[in-house]
C-alpha cells in the first residue's frame, strides 16, 4: 500500500495565526475527521523550523495515568524539554482542564490538544481554562477540500467562481459523489465504493460504541439508534417532538438529551427559526441536518444515486457548508406557511433558497414575501444552472449554481 497522500486542511491557516501566542490551542471534532493528522501536520512543520516537539496520546493509558496521578513527574518527562506539546484524545483523562491550567501557569510551553468531543472538553476544560484556550472545530471534508483532494489545481478556479457550463458540470460531478459518501478523509482518499462503505461503517460503530457509551455513559444506545435512523429520513424537515418520542421509545427529557449530544459531537446541525415577530413567524421547532452526508446515508444504509438530485441532500449540502464556514443560519417560515430555506443573520437578513431541479429557476413566492418583509440588500438562489442576477427594487437576486456555496456573501 502506498503511502496516503496529506490533503491541506482550510483551518491550519486560521491555526498558523495563533503558533506563537501562548494561548492553549484545542480541536475538537466529531472521529475521524482528520484531527490527529492535523496536528501531526503541524507539528512535524515547527519540527522542521527547529522546534523540539512532544508529541502524546492518551490513548496510551501509562502515559494519561501519570498526566492524572503525578502531574510534577509528567511535567519533568513531557514538558522541560520541549517548546510544543501535543496531546491527542484529551477527552479520556479525569480532571484534564485543572492539570492543563497548572501546565499553563507554571511552564513556557505551548500547547495542543485534540478531543472528540466538545462537550468533554468544555465540561472538563474551558471552565478551567477561560482567558487559556482557543478552541477551532474541524469537520470532515468541506466541498473545496474535497476538490483538493481531486485536484489541486481545481482550487483557482472554484475559488474564482467564474464557471461555465462544461465547468458547472464537472463540480456538479464531484458533488455527487460528496452528496453520497461525504467527506471523512480517509472515505474520500479511497476509491473504491463498497470500501467508502465499509469506512463509514466503522465510523459509524465506533461512535456509538466508543464516543457514546465511553465518553456520555449512556447504556441504552438502541434509543440512540433509532433517532439517527429517524432523523436520517427527516432532513430538512421541522422537528416533530411528538412522532420522535414515539419512534425511539423515549420521553421529552431523554430526546432533547439525545438530540444534544447528537449536536455537540458534530453529528447533526439543529436550524433555529428566524423571526422578529412572534405573532406571525415561528420561533420554536427546529429544522434538522446531518453535518456529514456519509454518515447520514449509512444511518440508513442507503447510498442510492438519486439520493444526491433531492432538495432535502442539496439543502443539506448547502447548510453544511455553511457551517464549516462558521456561518450562523437559520431558516424562516411564517405562520400563513411561507417559507426560506436559510436565512443568513446579520443585520440585515440574507435569504437563500434551494432548488433541486431547475436548471433555469425563478423566484418562489416564498422567498419573494421575504424580499418584501426585510428588504435584504441581496439574497441567493442555488440550483444545478449557470449564474445570474436580477434586480428588484434594492436587493440584488443572485442565481448561483449550488456547487458555488462558496461564494454566497463573500
Amino acid at each position: 500500500m502506498g503511502k496516503i497522500k496529506y490533503i491541506t486542511r482550510d483551518l491550519e491557516k486560521t491555526i498558523d495565526k495563533y503558533i506563537d501566542s501562548k494561548e492553549i490551542i484545542a480541536i475538537v471534532g466529531v472521529r475521524q475527521c482528520g484531527k490527529t493528522t492535523l496536528m501531526k501536520k503541524v507539528a512535524k512543520d515547527l519540527k522542521s523550523a527547529g522546534k523540539k516537539i512532544n508529541f502524546i496520546s492518551f490513548d496510551d493509558i501509562g502515559i494519561m495515568e501519570l498526566f492524572e496521578e503525578d502531574i510534577n513527574s509528567f511535567i519533568k518527562l513531557h514538558i522541560k524539554s520541549y517548546d510544543y506539546l501535543f496531546i491527542d484524545e484529551i477527552q479520556y483523562a479525569r480532571d484534564s482542564g485543572r492539570k492543563l491550567k497548572f501546565i499553563f501557569d507554571t511552564s513556557d510551553i505551548k500547547i495542543f490538544i485534540s478531543g472528540s468531543s466538545a462537550a468533554e472538553i468544555a465540561i472538563q476544560s474551558l471552565k478551567y481554562l477561560v482567558g487559556r484556550i482557543f478552541t477551532f472545530i474541524l469537520y470532515p471534508f468541506s466541498f473545496r477540500e474535497f476538490l483538493r483532494s481531486k485536484d489541486e489545481n481545481l482550487i483557482g478556479i472554484y475559488d474564482d467562481g467564474k464557471y461555465g457550463s462544461v465547468m458547472v458540470q464537472r463540480l456538479n460531478d464531484y458533488l455527487k459523489e460528496f452528496i453520497l459518501f461525504g467527506g471523512f478523509p480517509r472515505v474520500v482518499t479511497t476509491e473504491h465504493i463498497n470500501e467508502k462503505k465499509l469506512i463509514l461503517k466503522n465510523i459509524y460503530n465506533t461512535y456509538i460504541l466508543r464516543e457514546i457509551r465511553e465518553i456520555f455513559q449512556i447504556s441504552s444506545d438502541y434509543k440512540l439508534v433509532k433517532l439517527m435512523k429517524a432523523l436520517s429520513l427527516q432532513i430538512g424537515n421541522i422537528i416533530n417532538y411528538q412522532e420522535l418520542n414515539t419512534l425511539t421509545e423515549t420521553n421529552f427529557p431523554e430526546l432533547k438529551k439525545y438530540l444534544n449530544i447528537l449536536q455537540k459531537s458534530y453529528i447533526i446541525q439543529l436550524v433555529q427559526p428566524f423571526f422578529t415577530n412572534k405573532r406571525t413567524e415561528l420561533v420554536k421547532s427546529p429544522k434538522v441536518y446531518f453535518i456529514d452526508h456519509g454518515f447520514r446515508n449509512i444511518c440508513i444504509d442507503t447510498f442510492s444515486e438519486s439520493l444526491s438530485q433531492t432538495g432535502a441532500m442539496f439543502e443539506q449540502f448547502v447548510l453544511s457548508e455553511f457551517i464549516k464556514s462558521d456561518m450562523n443560519v437559520k431558516y424562516w417560515r411564517s405562520k400563513s406557511g411561507a417559507e426560506v430555506d436559510f436565512v443568513i443573520e446579520k443585520e440585515i437578513p440574507i435569504p437563500i433558497e434551494i432548488k433541486a431541479n431547475l436548471k433555469s429557476p425563478k423566484r418562489s413566492r416564498s422567498f419573494h414575501s421575504f424580499v418584501e418583509k426585510y428588504k435584504p440588500h441581496c439574497g441567493y438562489i442555488l440550483s444545478l444552472g449557470l449564474e445570474d442576477q436580477i434586480q428588484k427594487e434594492n436587493t440584488s437576486i443572485h442565481f448561483y449554481p449550488i456547487v458555488k456555496t462558496n461564494l454566497v456573501n463573500r
